[in-house]
């Protein structure tokens, strides 16, 4: 394995998504980090960042929540964030103290604590980018036919994403570990998002044409880029045509060797019998 001489410490802010419904998603993604020496380092008692409902209902608590998780993050550490909407608002919340050098003083004596604006907020996607994957031992995926599904936050807003093509990068790194991605037309399509819980009647159509354009194009399963795309995924589809749904995190720590079989029982879409299929687990 091509790894770095010594481990990585990078501050690692889950948010809640990756903290309850989605924690396979985040025991993955820790399983895999570790796999190639980097230490998530998870900041003590962090918060919601505000990315349900506060940044629309108070911008100045929305403002004041990411902040504080900002002001937790050790001195000269990066922060990796998994979920393309805590990315959204973390990141947003830096520059907007960047650019306002009196909310970052408020913000700085409210909570006792500097805050680094110039600090690095990375994507998993970033991370990932440092790794070769090609050189990781595993038993690989074999084959396995996916469609890459990132959503819609991940290029919101474009004068935030330093122009980094996110696009791709689960495709490349999947096929390197021996799957077989297949091009679709619903790679960025909005999933509803959080009007999944105060509008399911607007969510579920939207749901359901993703999935049929999974089935259309002939995948065997989807892949996530999104805790809160992949919970909607699973729960608001109604056609009868089930398709199993996997986490970017767990795809890689399968490839590798270091799955958990208690991962696959907390999807409500079992996935174990297209894993076992394809001889990428026993049980």
């Amino acid at each position: 394995m091509n790894a770095p001489k010594n481990r990585v410490d990078i501050a690692y802010y889950p948010g809640c998504s990756l903290a309850t419904t989605a924690k396979e998603n985040n025991r993955s993604l820790i399983r895999f980090c570790n796999r190639v020496e980097i230490n998530l380092v998870e900041l003590p008692d962090w918060n919601c960042c505000g990315s349900s409902s506060a940044h629309s209902i108070d911008s100045d608590l929305a403002l004041d929540l990411a902040a504080r998780n900002l002001s937790l993050v050790p001195k000269g550490m990066s922060l990796l964030v998994a979920c393309p909407n805590c990315l959204l608002r973390l990141n947003g919340a830096r520059l907007h103290l960047k650019n306002d050098p009196e909310a970052l003083k408020r913000l700085e004596a409210e909570f006792g604590r500097s805050i680094d604006a110039d600090m690095k907020i990375l994507h998993f996607f970033e991370l990932l980018a440092t790794v070769d994957l090609k050189s990781l031992e595993g038993p690989g995926l074999k084959g396995l036919r996916f469609v890459p599904y990132y959503g819609c936050m991940m290029a919101r807003p474009p004068g935030m994403m330093d122009e980094r093509p996110e696009q791709g990068q689960m495709e490349a790194a999947l096929k390197s570990l021996g799957a077989e991605p297949i091009r679709w037309g619903y790679a960025s399509r909005c999933c509803g998002t959080f009007l999944s819980v105060a509008r399911p009647d607007v969510v579920t159509p939207m749901v359901d044409d993703i999935i049929k354009g999974a089935v259309k194009a002939g995948a065997e399963c989807i892949i996530t880029a999104c805790a809160m795309c992949h919970m909607n995924l699973e729960v608001r589809h109604t056609i009868s045509k089930k398709v199993p749904i996997l986490h970017f995190s767990e795809a890689l720590s399968l490839a590798i060797g270091e799955s958990d079989k208690d991962w696959f029982t907390r999807h409500l879409i079992d996935p174990r019998p297209l894993l076992r299929s394809k001889r990428l687990i026993s049980q």
